[in-house]
């Protein structure tokens, strides 16, 4: 019986999914970002950049307004980029699993040069942080990007 409960308890809490800022307030952060993102690019600092466009990734929001936003931040600064190992060598290995999630959300446009580039970075990714990034990124359902 209590087992139930337990079980029940978890299917709710799952199920329960309270927003912590307003989709405005979130937006206004990605805007910000992105003027910051897009300086960054000019100078040309591409994993600055990355960082800062997946830094405080909108997880914590079912706004999909909030996650396209970034989303496109992300997207402009991969396809800005050239050196991709580069790239991900100046990435704070912190981010490793967000930026996993970004590639596969990339692969789902089905956008064919997106998927190309999303493709490579998810093997040169997978090659410096592991499966595990790769496990990490897939089996969390709560954050999603």
């Amino acid at each position: 019986m209590a087992d139930d409960e337990d079980n029940a308890s978890s299917v709710l809490d799952a199920d329960t999914f309270i927003e912590t800022e307003s989709p405005e307030v979130i937006i206004a952060r990605i805007e910000g970002k992105s003027r910051q993102v897009e300086r960054l690019l000019r100078i040309p600092q591409y994993a600055e950049a990355l960082e800062t466009a997946l830094m405080d990734a909108p997880t914590q929001t079912r706004d999909e307004r909030c996650k396209s936003a970034n989303w496109i931040l992300v997207h402009r600064v991969l396809m800005a980029t050239k050196d991709v190992d580069g790239l991900l060598m100046g990435l704070n290995p912190e981010l490793h699993d967000i930026l996993m999630k970004y590639l596969y959300r990339g692969l789902a446009t089905g956008d064919r040069i997106t998927c190309d580039l999303c493709l490579r970075l998810h093997e040169r990714l997978f090659d410096m942080a592991g499966i595990g990034c790769i496990m990490r990124a897939i089996s969390d359902t709560q954050n999603l990007v």
